[in-house]
């Protein structure tokens, strides 16, 4: 469950009292801080933390920050809006205590993620977790829709003994094998142990393609609930892996050829408690809403990679034929198509009946990546939009003429393309509003001018160690 309300100063009905109680009982356990944590534009997560004591007084009043970090870059680097950027000026972190997890891979330590609020008690209208839960709370009340979501996680494991800024695979085994898993067999299983502690009910983990690469998937809950997991398995994996002399990275390129890490998207619309993506008659089963929902994601792949694929490492990612679905087409099951149909287990479709959007990679904001994809959706839902033909096999395989008449045409290959492509998208910026959707454009511009000169072997260097 995740809360809806706005937090407000002093606290929302019942806020401090209950902090107060979970402060005693967090000391009690031996924990004797609680990690605030969001994530900025850039996909940087950041954090503020207070001593278990002092909950309540951060439930009730929030804890003090910058808004500069909105436009912070990966290289701590900051730019700036018309808006954000200066050194004026105060927010306050607010943590969400329905979302707050005592943290098993970081002994003393417990973690809740916030909302950003203005000293006057405003929603600050850069905060993306905000952002997200007005997007799925104007959903339920235009559209009557509800979701369900999910967020893989990829990540390559090194050994933390290896040269400063080099990446060493920490497990020699082939993609997906049977090796790979013996090797880091202690490593994974305290992994399982530590989400299981949390609250975290993973669908699988499993060595992947590449070098020293793993994957973990998750339960879905509500978008803004799956986008805290994102952000709380991460620093768990990170955590857990500290302690066996390992490193790791979740950034698109950890090197700069060879397939990267991706973040896809899992995500169904719901309706009075029905998946739209089962039982329907349009295609595969869909209703008509999850076939213009989907097609309004379709519609906007372009503008979405700019906030999708935020990094000029996603760009080295999103390359053809490695499963990172980077034209804009669509198929039941195909792994090539950038939004992919997954019907679920016969005898389960109803309840597992769900779209993969692909072009996504864990340098992205998880709550904008989500905002952002559900509004586009939502736009396909009130224009009742139609999906094309759906495509099978590889994509890249069309010739120009039929590429053409199925709307299939190539993603952005550059984070500046993305970026022109965002700035001419008028719902994505609308939904957005101007502050973020201007932080989105500057913070993603200041990115590409930063590695402006590079080849990709330092592109992907630059990287490797911050996502």
């Amino acid at each position: 469950m995740t809360t809806l309300a706005d937090p407000v100063p002093g606290g929302r009905p019942g806020d401090v009292e209950r902090a107060t109680a979970l402060g005693g009982e967090l000391a009690s356990a031996g924990v004797h801080g609680v990690v605030l944590a969001y994530v900025d534009t850039a996909g940087i997560g950041r954090v503020k933390a207070v001593p278990t004591g002092k909950l309540a007084s951060a439930a009730a009043w929030g804890v003090g920050m910058s808004p500069v970090f909105d436009t912070f870059l990966a290289n701590d680097s900051i730019v700036t809006t018309e808006a954000l950027g200066s050194p004026d000026g105060d927010l306050r972190l607010y943590p969400d205590l329905d979302r707050l997890v005592v943290l098993a891979g970081q002994p003393g330590w417990a973690w809740a993620p916030v909302d950003r609020v203005t000293q006057d008690g405003d929603r600050h209208p850069g905060c993306s977790r905000t952002f997200l839960r007005h997007v799925v709370a104007d959903a339920a009340r235009v559209h009557g829709l509800a979701f369900r979501a999910a967020v893989e996680i990829e990540w390559a494991v090194g050994l933390d003994a290896a040269p400063a800024g080099e990446f060493v695979p920490a497990a020699a085994g082939p993609a997906y094998g049977a090796t790979r898993q013996v090797e880091l067999s202690e490593y994974t299983a305290d992994l399982l142990a530590a989400c299981a502690a949390q609250g975290v009910d993973v669908e699988q983990i499993h060595p992947e393609y590449a070098p020293g690469q793993f994957e973990i998937s998750v339960g879905a809950l509500d978008p803004v609930a799956a986008a805290d997991r994102s952000v709380l398995v991460r620093q768990t994996v990170r955590a857990v892996a500290r302690r066996h002399g390992l490193r790791v990275s979740f950034s698109p390129a950890v090197v700069a050829k060879g397939v990267g890490n991706g973040g896809h998207l899992h995500l169904s619309a719901w309706r009075d408690g029905v998946n739209l993506h089962a039982g329907g008659d349009r295609r595969h089963g869909m209703t008509a809403d999850a076939e213009a929902f989907a097609a309004g994601v379709l519609a906007r792949l372009p503008a979405l990679t700019a906030v999708t694929a935020p990094s000029p490492a996603s760009a080295l990612r999103l390359r053809p034929s490695q499963w990172a679905g980077v034209f804009t087409a669509w198929g039941l099951e195909t792994r090539e198509c950038a939004v992919r149909l997954v019907r679920g287990t016969a005898g389960r479709r109803a309840e597992q009946a769900n779209l993969e959007v692909k072009p996504v990679d864990l340098a992205a904001n998880p709550y904008l990546a989500l905002g952002c994809v559900i509004a586009a959706g939502l736009d396909g839902v009130a224009s009742g939009a139609v999906l094309p033909e759906e495509s099978t096999g590889d994509p890249v395989r069309l010739g120009a003429g039929e590429a053409a008449a199925r709307g299939v045409r190539r993603l952005p290959s550059s984070l500046a393309a993305a970026v022109a492509e965002f700035r001419a998208d008028e719902v994505l910026r609308a939904a957005l509003g101007p502050v973020l959707a201007d932080a989105v454009t500057a913070v993603r511009q200041g990115e590409i001018d930063a590695v402006d000169g590079l080849d990709d072997d330092q592109v992907a260097a630059a990287y490797r160690w911050v996502y």
